[in-house]
């Protein structure tokens, strides 16, 4: 059975399960067991994921013969749609704010533990209230410590060194360094794809557990969040990047007709890597040389992640206003800034997001229960963002073919 249908019928017990037991003693030890350990299992990951992929990216940008001209068109769409992508989550998310229900934070009503004082301590010691305050946390005094004190920012900064300079060494070291982390970070996919087969169960406790001990008003607040994160997904796939489209010259409708067979596949499987084969058939029948999407579009699945990011700056607002806090404007920049840099190195296999939510919240100082907060809507978002994801490769493909002078416009229908 699909790991999706697994995670449905896991929400759909976890829901009746935990409204017929209540808030039996025994129930809720073995749930918050099963659900401490899943959680776990992502912190574990958080590291080595995130170095491994950021690492293994900038090199492979960095080693690339084609990093010129198109290079450098390719990296500023993908830091401009992906900042955009962000910037329209967190205004959305602020302006429906589905983390407070009836004038008051859902935390409650959503079974979170922590208390609002204690997570507002944690928060205010760490959401670098000046400019000096994130740079200094960007540069540790030991690398070590910073990982083991969930420091992200650091470890995102030194990857992005380590990356670049590795990239610049001689060829046979250069090859030695990408090779190395081509390797981590391929073993990470797998034992990260091995970890959310544990999802269901995940899923089953930590829902479980919620509705057990708070009852079926904590679903409230949790649809209100998915379907405003449904509604900014929608306003990037169907207006953004269409008009980022229209704005080259071309026309927008083809090119989502001929970008369908991807965003099919993408929602089916959840994954941006797995699309990849159809990504490129699409490229191709756009007009687009090999030229262009051989390089554009394998960057594109690791790198390219505006839904992604978009989800992750959602989801850490929503569960800051669960919590009753105010995040400040630095507060919110810094959500923003790993927002933009974890979906870099986010790798494009299902949930792998999760691991980005964690480093997130453990950036601002809020808990990671509020991980297991939105497990239960994760999997239908999950496969939304990475039709968004897709959608934002292929778009970035025909805009970049079209400035190389590829495509003409407007566009004729090609057939291969």
């Amino acid at each position: 059975m699909k790991l999706h249908w697994q995670i449905a019928i896991a929400l759909l017990a976890a829901m009746a399960v935990g409204g017929i037991v209540g808030d039996a003693p025994w129930f809720i030890k073995l749930a918050d067991f099963i659900g401490t350990l899943f959680l776990n299992a992502l912190r574990m990951l958080i590291v080595p994921l995130i170095v491994g992929a950021m690492i293994h990216a900038i090199i492979s940008i960095g080693a690339s013969n084609e990093l010129g001209r198109i290079g450098w068109k390719t990296v500023l769409y993908f830091a401009t749609t992906t900042l955009g992508a962000i910037v329209l989550g967190l205004v959305i998310i602020n302006a429906v704010q589905p983390g407070i229900v009836d004038g008051q934070p859902a935390g409650a009503r959503l079974g979170l533990d922590a208390s609002a004082d204690a997570v507002l301590e944690k928060v205010q010691g760490r959401d670098g209230r000046d400019f000096v305050g994130v740079v200094l946390r960007m540069v540790p005094p030991n690398l070590v410590q910073a990982a083991a004190d969930n420091e992200m920012l650091a470890l995102i900064f030194f990857s992005l060194l380590f990356g670049y300079f590795a990239a610049r060494l001689p060829r046979e070291l250069a090859e030695v360094q990408q090779r190395f982390w081509a390797g981590l970070y391929e073993v990470m996919i797998r034992i990260t794809g091995w970890v959310m087969r544990f999802a269901p169960l995940g899923v089953f406790a930590l829902v479980g557990k919620t509705v057990a001990q708070t009852g079926w008003s904590a679903l409230h607040p949790l649809l209100v969040f998915f379907f405003a994160v449904l509604v900014a997904l929608s306003i990037q796939a169907f207006i953004v990047l269409p008009l980022l489209v229209r704005l080259v010259g071309l026309d927008p409708l083809r090119h989502l007709k001929l970008s369908v067979p991807a965003l099919l596949t993408a929602f089916s499987t959840s994954s941006s890597a797995a699309t990849l084969p159809v990504t490129f058939g699409c490229a191709q029948r756009a007009g687009v040389s090999d030229r262009v999407s051989g390089f554009v579009l394998p960057l594109g699945a690791t790198v390219n992640m505006n839904g992604t990011a978009l989800y992750e700056c959602a989801a850490a607002l929503f569960i800051a206003q669960a919590y009753g806090l105010e995040l400040s404007f630095i507060s919110q920049f810094v959500v923003v800034t790993l927002a933009l840099l974890t979906s870099v190195g986010v790798a494009g296999i299902p949930s792998a997001s999760l691991v980005a939510i964690a480093v997130i919240l453990s950036a601002v100082g809020l808990p990671m229960e509020g991980v297991g907060l939105i497990l239960a809507v994760d999997r239908i978002l999950d496969m939304c963002r990475t039709a968004v994801n897709v959608f934002g490769d292929l778009t970035g493909t025909v805009i970049i073919a079209r400035l190389e002078g590829e495509i003409e416009a407007p566009a004729s229908d090609v057939t291969r």
